[in-house]
């Protein structure tokens, strides 16, 4: 109510100084006409400012304030992928049948270009790793995702993250894997339907967090080409990687 009662003053005082200044300005030139031809083409010219100032300028406006937010986000997508989603990948690719046609999607290097990062996220996102929950170590990854469930929860408290949707899917999908292991009483004694379940609940989090890496370097090699370089070096996809340079 303060507000609007301000505002109200304020408009009100503006036209009044803008009365009086009309006012003055008469009296020195006694010229109205000149005041009429000047407020009439400022009234025509009102519609092109508001435009400028209502769409381009806001536009201009929100896309720098998009790119502060996305900033902060990829701050917390990194803290993820170097807290917990680093060792997910390279917990799980030993189980993942990747096939020479992909493979190239997950080896980004140096070179990569923004299209060359969007290609692979594209062929990434609607790929079947193959993931058979009967071969796989259950409890070391239920241990690693319980192990970090704390961490995760900050991240969810994060308001900045329901911006960035598939982010907060990979979170959600990475929760739910935990609590599908943690219901189990022996994950060792399964029935087959059950490991099947499991396997495609594994299957979705494991797409997901492969595009939000994808995604992730390329933001690196984007803004951060030192920090780029480790990851390439460090990439669990690839069997030659090596962190030392030779």
């Amino acid at each position: 109510m303060k507000r609007l009662r301000f505002q109200l003053l304020l408009g009100a005082g503006l036209i009044l100084l803008s009365g009086v200044l009309f006012t003055v300005h008469y009296g020195i030139y006694h010229d109205a006409r000149f005041i009429a031809d000047w407020f009439l083409g400022s009234i025509a010219f009102l519609p092109i400012s508001v435009l400028f100032v209502t769409i381009i300028l806001d536009r201009v406006i929100a896309g720098r304030e998009k790119e502060i937010l996305m900033g902060k986000l990829n701050m917390v997508v990194g803290a993820f992928f170097s807290e917990t989603g680093g060792r997910v990948i390279s917990l799980l690719v030993g189980d993942a049948t990747v096939s020479d046609a992909i493979m190239p999607s997950l080896l980004p290097g140096l070179k990569w270009e923004k299209k060359d990062f969007a290609a692979s996220a594209k062929a990434l996102g609607g790929y079947f790793y193959g993931f058979d929950a009967r071969s796989m170590d259950l409890t070391a990854i239920r241990d690693l995702l319980a192990s970090k469930r704390e961490f995760l929860l900050r991240l969810l408290e994060n308001q900045n993250i329901l911006e960035h949707e598939t982010f907060t899917d990979l979170l959600w999908a990475l929760f739910h894997v935990t609590e599908e292991l943690e219901s189990r009483k022996n994950l060792k004694k399964l029935s087959q339907a059950d490991l099947a379940h499991i396997s495609g609940d594994i299957q979705r989090a494991f797409v997901l967090i492969v595009v939000e890496w994808i995604k992730y370097m390329g933001h690196l090699k984007n803004q951060y080409p030192y920090l780029y370089s480790l990851a390439v070096r460090t990439n669990p996809f690839d069997v030659k990687a090596e962190a030392e340079i030779k």
